[in-house]
């Protein structure tokens, strides 16, 4: 086995999804001034959700669609708290986070009557596509193609988010409810809105990354299965700057992190240090953003007030 192949940029497409997609949610929150550390917590709920909307309807289409309603509510359980109610959006990020890990392992008792995890053997997960005319490409076929469609989701939503900011009306004025929240509402635009339609969508996306992490990488559920996937998403939107194209880049580093450090558990290299991989680069990202970071969080508090 060798470490670095075409096989590898191939993985790295896949690890990338959650990632981005999560990362683009956050993106979403931070564009209109709310700093949303619960995206650990919504891509858990949608994990779950998925596996046991495809254990009752068995179908996966379906599965993914109650993972995106899953992570809806409680992304506007968190919007109704710091935007209607002005709570404390670190407060109650975390608290979320703190909810569907304690949620997620009530209902895999209750629900599957396990504890850990819970896997089956004919449980379908999401299937691959591979694309028509590429896939017979050298090299490029190995890497694009046999993907899953949630995977081709998350890179057009990268690029369909650019062309919604700075090509429609409504991502102007999305973004202007961000930069201003009081000179906005001067153009009649009701902040509100715009800020509760940015957290939905921030919800339904980490739904959707929680789905492809359950049924499109593993086909199975484990308490806590995220791994800490919705911060370093958080570090990935705070790296690529808030935008699309500058998140989709961070993403697919972090992504490649994560694959290294699973083709490093062949190498008979221990479990404990390949795992840590990611994370020192999520480490080392932050210690470079830590300016960068005070100031979007002073930024989003201005635009809040």
């Amino acid at each position: 086995m060798e470490l670095l192949d075409w096989s590898l940029l191939n993985a790295t497409l896949r690890m990338v999804a959650p990632i981005l997609l999560a990362a683009l949610g956050g993106m979403l929150c931070a564009r209109i001034g709310i700093f949303n550390v619960g995206l650990e917590g919504l891509i858990l709920i949608g994990a779950f959700s998925g596996i046991a909307g495809n254990y009752y309807t068995h179908n996966v289409f379906f599965a993914i669609v109650i993972a995106a309603g899953a992570s809806l509510l409680f992304a506007l359980l968190f919007g109704m708290m710091v935007v209607v109610f002005k709570a404390n959006e670190i407060v109650v990020g975390v608290s979320i986070n703190f909810l569907a890990l304690g949620l997620t392992t009530f209902l895999l008792r209750t629900i599957f009557h396990t504890k850990g995890a819970y896997y089956d053997k004919n449980m379908q997960g999401i299937g691959t596509w591979d694309i028509p005319l590429i896939k017979d490409i050298p090299v490029i076929g190995d890497i694009v193609s046999g993907q899953s469609p949630l995977v081709y989701f998350a890179f057009l939503a990268a690029i369909a988010f650019y062309i919604f900011f700075y090509r429609t009306i409504f991502g102007f004025r999305l973004l202007a409810v961000g930069y201003n929240q009081v000179a906005a509402s001067t153009l009649g635009l009701k902040a509100i809105r715009y800020q509760l339609f940015a957290i939905a969508a921030c919800g339904i996306l980490c739904g959707i990354a929680g789905a492809q992490l359950s049924l499109g990488q593993v086909t199975m559920f484990s308490e806590g299965m995220t791994s800490g996937r919705g911060f370093i998403a958080l570090v990935a939107m705070m790296l690529g700057q808030s935008h699309p194209l500058g998140i989709l880049a961070s993403s697919i580093l972090f992504g490649l992190m994560d694959a290294v450090s699973t083709r490093l558990q062949g190498f008979s290299i221990p479990t404990e240090f390949t795992m840590m991989v990611p994370y020192v680069l999520t480490l080392a990202a932050m210690f470079f953003l830590r300016d960068k970071g005070v100031e979007t969080n002073q930024t989003s508090q201005q635009s809040a007030r």
